[in-house]
């Protein structure tokens, strides 16, 4: 199937690891230029690294940026375009609230967790998006927990921030539709990526077990019988920013092995 992806700029935030970095080689092996946005610089070379073992270095373009500042966003864009073109396909999936335990949340649990999810993914899509409304086209993909839709007791404050992406994502689906931008967000539920580990201790806390009890009883509950991987969110999200979603705005779609069987 081809996706028209080809000599695409593809702008990921959180590129450097985990999903973000799987959906950097999906992207790459459709033909697409991409540039990796992330925090850590040691994080991005290693990303580099192990993208440039299979694609050419002069379609990965890397920068190191703490999104929580919305000037630093702003910078981080324009580098990219400088380097790579027009942004044609943002994809977010930086940021990632604490897991916490309610009775142990304090105010600047919440406040943080508003930072490091929610206004990552803001401060990178206001600027993007209103420079795709002036040229008439592009795609926007948030990756985003599927803690936004149903609720965790270990992971109220970043539950909430999800929410509030989804309900940011399909709000501006609709206010630039007219001006040909298509914004989607996946919503995954257990994956196995570095994070994994720290909502897993945190269920622990809260329920009294060990780590591994933890885990053998979230994987027990998932009908597909085993967690996602980044290559599988990956592939959605690819479909989504192609061409072949043409008709497709404004979703967000359950990825959690049909955990929670919602209607939507």
């Amino acid at each position: 199937m081809n996706l028209h992806l080809h000599d695409k700029h593809i702008l990921i935030t959180g590129g450097s690891k985990g999903i973000g970095l799987a959906c950097a080689h999906a992207f790459l092996a459709e033909g697409a230029r991409v540039s990796l946005i992330s925090r850590d610089p040691a994080n991005l070379a290693a990303a580099r690294q192990k993208l440039e073992a299979d694609f050419a270095a002069d379609r990965i373009f890397t920068q190191a940026t703490d999104l929580r500042d919305a000037a630093a966003a702003v910078t981080a864009l324009s580098a990219a375009q400088a380097a790579m073109g027009e942004v044609d396909v943002l994809v977010n999936s930086a940021g990632a609230a604490k897991r916490t335990p309610a009775a142990e949340l304090t105010p600047q649990d919440w406040a943080d967790a508003m930072q490091a999810k929610y206004f990552s993914y803001i401060h990178m899509m206001d600027p993007v998006i209103k420079r795709m409304a002036a040229r008439g086209q592009g795609s926007i993909v948030n990756v985003v927990g599927n803690g936004g839709k149903v609720a965790s007791a270990v992971h109220i404050p970043g539950g909430a921030a999800n929410a509030a992406l989804m309900l940011a994502s399909a709000g501006l689906a609709t206010a630039y539709a007219a001006q040909g931008i298509r914004v989607n967000a996946v919503n995954p539920g257990l994956t196995l990526t570095d994070r994994l580990q720290e909502g897993v201790a945190a269920d622990a806390r809260a329920q009294g077990i060990s780590a591994a009890k933890a885990l053998e009883q979230a994987v027990a509950r998932i009908p597909l019988g085993r967690m996602a991987t980044p290559e599988e969110i990956a592939n959605a999200v690819v479909f989504l920013a192609s061409s072949k979603a043409s008709y497709i705005t404004g979703i967000c779609m359950s990825m959690d092995g049909a955990l929670n069987p919602i209607v939507v």
